[in-house]
């Protein structure tokens, strides 16, 4: 039976491991939802899967945009039930060792960098903002929005159960962080 609350995430957490029932297909699942090990650390796993998320996300760039928002939303569509899945073989609801959502998060949170990137990249070029410090913003904002969690985002992680309650906060702290980097790139090339 699934605990209904996290583990304290200030403290170090061990990894529920995969019942050694499991079947291949369900672990699987398991090692996605724990971000093929990113989320293994007992200190900081979700940051540690964010950067799991941010390292997979490189190699998708050669996708172009339009792949790249492909493979993110059938991430978004799959987590739900990966994140689901993994919650219930680790016997906790929403371990802090599940990070297949800060994958996705990671991914939405990039997805405007990548739009100026393949659409618009004079706009980069003129302004000398590097590819590297616009992914460095990424991640700070998505994890910011991830730990703060303001609203909407801890409502939703309080009152949306299940894989997708597990998945969706981490996918509303992507749009914020999303939002965040388009505001802080026109700042950017406006005033600099």
């Amino acid at each position: 039976m699934t605990q209904l609350h996290k583990p304290d995430v200030r403290k170090a957490n061990v990894c529920p491991p995969c019942p050694p029932t499991a079947s291949v297909w369900e672990k699987l699942i398991y090692w996605l939802g724990i971000g093929l090990g990113s989320g293994l650390p007992k200190r900081a796993a979700g940051t540690w899967g964010t950067v799991g998320g941010l390292v997979v996300a490189i190699p998708m760039l050669w996708l172009g945009f339009w792949g790249f928002l492909a493979v993110t939303m059938v991430g978004a569509l799959v987590g739900s039930y990966i994140c689901g899945k993994t919650s219930d073989l680790m016997g906790v609801h929403d371990d802090p060792h599940i990070v297949w959502d800060e994958w996705v998060g990671m991914w939405v949170s990039l997805l405007p960098i990548l739009w100026l990137h393949f659409y618009d990249d004079a706009l980069l070029q003129g302004h000398q903002l590097s590819l590297l410090l616009l992914y460095f913003a990424a991640f700070v904002a998505f994890r910011f929005f991830d730990i703060l969690k303001p609203f909407p985002i801890k409502w939703v992680d309080k009152n949306v159960s299940g894989g997708f309650g597990i998945l969706i906060d981490d996918i509303l702290a992507g749009l914020m962080a999303g939002v965040v980097l388009i505001v802080f790139i026109s700042v950017l090339v406006t005033y600099v």
